[in-house]
């Protein structure tokens, strides 16, 4: 389900057709990489947090970690992670899934800066066996996000 709706998202900005669909998982960025054909660092992780009672989704590298120092200097607040339970309920995919794509109203989407370095990222499209093959300019266009960020370390 959340898959059909994150490709509907896409589809609706002329992305439909960079979907692909694994027969293996590609739940994590290894996996994801392997399942694309590509470097980890180009896997394009989404991870959700909690702000002020509400979701937000980072889009980073596949090789970039969550500064806490940096975090909380933008955030105003300690990193913390949501649990399985409530991404699939605040944001309306599962871990292994997690995309900035078709997510549900009041979750906020930010990219990190690590990912800048890439032409092309391949984030997840709502499944643990999906991605979706996008230029930075075109990630831009279709996850509707807030704002650009520095909050990740260990990529440059």
């Amino acid at each position: 389900m959340a898959f059909d709706i994150a490709k509907e998202h896409l589809e609706r900005y002329g992305f439909g057709d960079r979907v692909q669909e694994f027969e293996v998982s590609s739940a994590t960025v290894e996996l994801a990489a392997q399942a694309v054909g590509c470097e980890p660092a180009h896997i394009a992780k989404t991870l959700s947090f909690m702000v002020e009672g509400g979701p937000v989704l980072i889009v980073a590298a596949g090789d970039a970690k969550v500064d806490n120092h940096k975090y909380k200097e933008y955030f105003h607040t300690k990193a913390k992670m949501l649990s399985p339970e409530e991404v699939a309920e605040l944001v309306g995919h599962a871990v292994g899934g997690v995309c900035p794509f078709g997510v549900k109203e009041g979750a906020k989407v930010y990219l990190d800066e690590s990912l800048k370095r890439f032409d092309i990222v391949y984030p997840a499209c709502g499944s643990s066996n999906s991605a979706v093959k996008l230029s930075i300019p075109d990630l831009e266009k279709c996850s509707g996000y807030e704002a650009w960020i520095d909050v990740c370390k260990g990529w440059e």
